[in-house]
Order: structure tokens, then sequence, then C-alpha cells
């Protein structure tokens, strides 16, 4: 079991060749193609979308990482997090990649958005607490739209660059993240300030 098996609670679960295709390796699929394409686009920072799917995978994002319960609490959330892009940053230098915490916060995220806020979960605690994509799109949005009064907060991320950040970086735009969110709502809901899809 890999160690982000190990903390999330569940075993590897990549596919075989021959095996049936079933609902949860299309989701998987889906989620990590996705991932994977939007991690990439930084052009600090390009891989081929087999990488990122194989990145996903070494780490425990495959076929059976299906469900909510196989997230960690919200308590444990961002220690899980940070485990989890360090795993990323080591499978990604054994393919001769090298992420920072940023590029990795953005693959695993898109590939849990599309897992589990937009697979069904949404309503669920602990996909709920999940952390957004965070990209220069978004923060421009947030900047833009002065979000919680933290222009200047929000600009500095900005200009510091998504896929530069370190883990401190990183988790200081979750955090203020948390702190703008109107009490009870799911972290989510930061992306209605994301223009991406217009």
């Amino acid at each position: 079991m890999s160690k982000i098996g190990q903390l999330v609670g569940h075993g590897a679960g990549m596919f075989v060749a021959n095996a049936p295709y079933e609902i949860e390796r299309h989701k998987h699929i889906v989620a990590a193609w996705s991932a994977a394409t939007g991690a990439r686009a930084s052009k600090l920072c390009r891989f081929k979308v087999q990488q990122g799917v194989a990145i996903l995978q070494t780490c425990g994002f495959d076929t059976s990482f299906a469900m909510p319960n196989h997230l960690p609490e919200p308590t444990q959330l961002d220690a899980t997090h940070q485990a989890w892009r360090e795993a990323v940053i080591r499978a990604a230098k054994q393919q001769g990649l090298n992420f920072t915490h940023g590029v990795a916060a953005k693959l695993i995220n898109c590939y849990l958005k599309v897992r589990f806020v937009c697979g069904g979960h949404h309503e669920h605690e602990r996909v709920q607490c999940l952390h957004p994509p965070i990209d220069a799109v978004l923060l421009r949005g947030l900047t833009t739209k002065d979000v919680g009064g933290f222009k200047k907060e929000w600009r500095r991320f900005h200009s510091l660059a998504w896929s530069k950040f370190d883990s401190a970086t990183y988790q200081s735009v979750i955090d203020l993240i948390r702190d703008v969110m109107p009490a009870g709502e799911p972290l989510w809901k930061i992306e209605e300030h994301w223009p991406g899809h217009q």
C-alpha cells in the first residue's frame, strides 16, 4: 500500500488492462486527465498528461480512491494534503520533473474536485473542506473582486505565481480562503470567482 493509501485508508486500485470498464475506472480516468491537464498549464512546469496520471496513481489516487470516507477528517486535511504534495513531488522527481508544492497541489486538487466535488459528493463534510485548485485565474479573480477585502494579499499571491508556491505560501492561500468564506460554506464555492470557464 502506498503512503497515500495508508493515510486515507484505502489500497492500491490501479486498473488492469483487461479488466471490465466500470464506472469507477471511468471516473478515475476523467479526473486524472482533468488534473494533469490543469496542473501542466504553467509554462514553468510542462509535462505530458500520461506523466501526471502516472504520478497520481503512484501516490494512491486511483480507481479505489472513490468514496468520501477515503478522505481525511476535516481536522486532518491540511497535514494529509502536505503529505500528499510531498509524495507527488517525489513521484514527479522519479520521472525527471521538478514539481513545486503549487504544481503538486493543483494536480491533487483538480483530481479531487472532479472525483468528489463534481462527482456527486459535494455535500459530504469531508468533501466540503477540500482545497480548491489554486491558479493565476482564480487569484486574479479574487484580486479584481477584492474578495473579503484582501485585495492586497490576493495580488501578492498572484505575483508570486501559483506554480512557484512553496508549502508555506500554498497553505497561506488556503488559510485566507477559509477566512473569507462564510461560516459553514464549502471551500469549493470560492471558485465562484474563477472566471476560467468564461
